[in-house]
Formats: C-alpha cells, sequence, structure tokens
C-alpha cells in the first residue's frame, strides 16, 4: 500500500515578532501564499493543508486556492494543531511546516520525505543547515541544533550552542560547525499521536520550543542537513529580503 503524505501549514496571526506576518502583502500576496505554493510543487505530498483558527486566515488561503481546516480548539504549538488536523483528515507521514519558511523546494522536501519513510524505526525528524552569518548566532529567533554522529538531534536551543571555550571571536562558524534549524518537522502517524498526548515539558516551555517535548520524553528526532536558501523575515521592513528568493 502506498504511504500518504500529509503536510500542513499551521497559520495564526498572534506572531510576537510580527502580528499578522502571515496576511502581511507581498507583490499582492500574502506572505502565507508563498510558502504555501512552495510546498505545492512537492511531488510526494498527497494532501496539503492550511490549519487555522482565524476566519481572516482561512479566507485569503482558501482565496489563493489553499485546502483550509478550521481548527476550534486552543493549541499550546503548531504541531499540537498539527495532530488536531492529522487526527481529521489522515496520513502516514506527517509535515509541520511553519508558515514562515520561505525558499523551499519541492525537490529538498520530496528527498527529506523518501529519506525518512526509508528510516522506519525513526518517528520524527526534522531539516537544519550550516550557520554562516556570525549573527545568527546570537540571534535568539534563529534556532540551533547539536546531533550525534548519526544524525540525531542532541539539543535545540535558542542560545549558541555548543559554547566555545575558546573561541575566535571574528570567526565562531569557521572553528565548528554551527547548525541553524529549518521549521520543517516529519512525523510518523504514531509518533504524532504520542506528541499530541504528552503534555507540555519544562525545557519545551523554557526555550518555547516545541521540538523539545520530543527530546524530554526521550525520543530520538533525525536531523537532516539541506541546503536552502533562507530568509528570516521578523519584521515589515525584513519582507524586501524577499527578493532574493522570489525574482
Amino acid at each position: 500500500m502506498a504511504v500518504r503524505v500529509t503536510a500542513v501549514i499551521p497559520a495564526r496571526l498572534g506572531s510576537r515578532r510580527f502580528p499578522g506576518k502571515v496576511l502581511y502583502p507581498y507583490r499582492g500576496k500574502p506572505l502565507l501564499y508563498y510558502v504555501w505554493n512552495d510546498v505545492r510543487r512537492s511531488k510526494r505530498i498527497d494532501r496539503l493543508i492550511v490549519a487555522t483558527d482565524t476566519a481572516e486566515v482561512a479566507k485569503a488561503a482558501e482565496m489563493f486556492g489553499a485546502e483550509v481546516f478550521r481548527s476550534t480548539k486552543p493549541h499550546a504549538t503548531g504541531t499540537d494543531r498539527v495532530a488536531e488536523v492529522v487526527a481529521r483528515v489522515g496520513g502516514d507521514i506527517c509535515l509541520n511546516i511553519q508558515a514562515d519558511n520561505f525558499g523551499l523546494t519541492g525537490h529538498l522536501l520530496d528527498r527529506n520525505i523518501a529519506s525518512f519513510e526509508r528510516e522506519r524505526k525513526i518517528a520524527y525528524g526534522t531539516m537544519a543547515m550550516r550557520i554562516k552569518v556570525e549573527s545568527d548566532l546570537f540571534n535568539p529567533n534563529t534556532v540551533k541544533v547539536v546531533v550525534s554522529k548519526d544524525d540525531m538531534a542532541l539539543w535545540f536551543s535558542r542560545y549558541p550552542i555548543p559554547f566555545l571555550q575558546h573561541p575566535d571571536v571574528s570567526a565562531r562558524t569557521g572553528q565548528f560547525p554551527f547548525r541553524k534549524h529549518i521549521g520543517v518537522y516529519l512525523f510518523r502517524r504514531s509518533g504524532l499521536e504520542n506528541f499530541r498526548r504528552w503534555k507540555q515539558s519544562r525545557l519545551e516551555k523554557a526555550e518555547s520550543l516545541e521540538q523539545l517535548r520530543i527530546l524530554e520524553h526521550g525520543a530520538r528526532m533525525k536531523v537532516y542537513d539541506v541546503p536552502l536558501k533562507t530568509v528570516s523575515v521578523d519584521s515589515p521592513a525584513d519582507v524586501e529580503k524577499l527578493d532574493r528568493l522570489y525574482i
């Protein structure tokens, strides 16, 4: 039987750094459109859904052609919202794609979905890329991840990890291959159901990073290194950076 892949983009208006970001206009379309349009080019994703709890986001997404799931429950995290959607619509492999992940490609998603599908003993996966800009190390909005020799996540933090005992302050990124977390999560259906059952963990709350719930409960998460051009949009002034991606 073919593996069914469901991808969900949780989209809410209440961004702390940039309220209303998903609906902010860029070239005549809301920012959410560009993430959705990138993801829908995947050939491995069978169903792509925008999940939201607000009528404004639902209407905008429907206008550009997205399938929309209106959530009626409050959720602590985007993954909890994804779990609600998948409990209704199904899927063997489920993706949570954060709504500000600009620059994803269908090929990149397909390659990592295929890798995750082959590794049947792994219930959780995500993506990361090398940090090349020194300022990203100290930006709390850039989440760092350290991995084991077999590319399993050891920890995620908003703080620079690992700590360099004797840093070259002019070239830290040359001293160690720091990794930046990319907000794409892959789940086996059973893994997502476990996540939904688990209570929020203390460490998850401390860092405000939902993936720490997985590690704190002793589960393993595969980290796939990806070559990706990314742009962080944390304020209206940052929107023009998207010109680097969408020529």
